[in-house]
């Protein structure tokens, strides 16, 4: 057998078996099926997804509902809170402007009696206003205050000590008080001159409580900035209006915007006089009038009762005398207003009432 037999000879061995297997495919008429797609499946799948996408296209429409509700309340909001603003600073003016009226109202009140103030001290602590005028009979000077603190008004003891005294100018300049006024009525004895009846001094009782007699009365502030006042027969009657400071004095003239009877002795002893009184309107503002005398003999300076009828014009509440005579001083800005009785000569007090900046 030459070499090109043999080769295809091993050609003819290496087929055979592929020539046969597909001989046998062709005769056996086998087939492959090919799976079919699920029409059901496909559309329950199809139906499934648009369901989802329909959802989700309905909580989008939602949300953008609520989104531009959202926005339309925030923009009601801010409306109504630039009006609500408007309004309320609206009404803080309003306020503000009823707050001041009273202050307005006795301003004015002061002014068509005493005329326009000729000295005035407006600070964060006190609002005081100085008047001068003239009535028929005497001369005389209003000093209005509005205490807008605890530190505002004081009452001191003469040298700062129970049996001292010192004049209401020296008290003024030693504190350093824009102004100043003799306070209560005094004794005197070797070792000192001494507040008589009743005397608070922060917050507690220079010697103890006396009772009301021979028409004696308080006069002083409350912890709450208030004049307080009259007679007290018990201890615990004037506790409870939690006296700061003050001292006792004749007779009180005012009582709830009414006047008082005045004692008599009062009246005619002396008959006129230099003088100091306070008192205090509705708003809680203090009034304190000191009229100009010659002397203490009676022939000149104020009655009792001419300056009783001055506060309860002025529309004062409560009013009380306080020392007269050679006592009366009123000092403003370091200098003496009025002219003191005793010769021009100031007169040494036990109590001062003074007034800060």
């Amino acid at each position: 057998m030459n070499p090109k037999q043999q080769v295809n000879r091993f050609f003819l061995l290496m087929t055979a078996p592929f020539l046969g297997m597909l001989m046998w495919l062709l005769y056996a008429q086998l087939s492959v099926v090919i799976p079919k797609l699920d029409s059901t499946a496909a559309a329950a799948s199809d139906f499934s997804i648009h369901n989802e996408a329909v959802s989700v296209g309905d909580k989008l429409t939602v949300a953008t509902a609520e989104t531009t509700a959202l926005k339309s309340t925030i923009e009601q909001f801010y409306e109504l809170y630039d009006k609500s603003s408007s309004e309320a600073n609206a009404m803080v003016k309003i306020a503000t402007s009823q707050v001041s009226r009273p202050t307005q109202i006795f301003d004015s009140r002061l002014s068509e009696i005493f005329g326009k103030p000729t000295k005035q001290v407006n600070t964060d602590n006190i609002d005081l206003k100085l008047y001068a005028f003239s009535d028929q009979n005497y001369k005389g000077y209003a000093l209005k205050a509005d205490l807008k603190s605890d530190k505002a008004m004081q009452m001191i003891l003469g040298k700062d000590k129970i049996g001292g005294s010192e004049t209401t100018q020296s008290a003024a300049n030693r504190y350093g008080a824009v102004a100043g006024v003799n306070a209560g009525g005094f004794a005197d004895d070797k070792s000192g001159r001494y507040p008589t009846g009743t005397t608070v001094y922060n917050s507690k009782y220079v010697y103890g409580f006396f009772p009301s007699e021979d028409n004696y009365s308080f006069v002083g502030l409350n912890a709450d900035r208030k004049l307080i006042g009259g007679k007290f027969y018990r201890q615990s009657e004037l506790d409870k209006l939690k006296p700061t400071f003050g001292a006792t004095f004749v007779p009180q003239l005012l009582k709830d915007g009414s006047k008082l009877e005045l004692p008599s002795q009062w009246v005619s002893s002396p008959f006129r006089a230099p003088r100091t009184v306070i008192g205090n309107f509705r708003n809680d503002q203090i009034l304190i009038i000191v009229t100009d005398g010659y002397d203490e003999r009676g022939g000149s300076g104020s009655t009792l009762a001419e300056l009783q009828d001055k506060m309860h014009q002025l529309g004062i509440q409560d009013a009380y005398n306080l020392d007269g005579g050679g006592s009366s001083t009123l000092v403003f800005d370091g200098k003496v207003v009025n002219r003191p009785s005793d010769g021009g000569r100031m007169r040494p007090l036990p109590t001062h009432f003074l007034f800060f900046k």
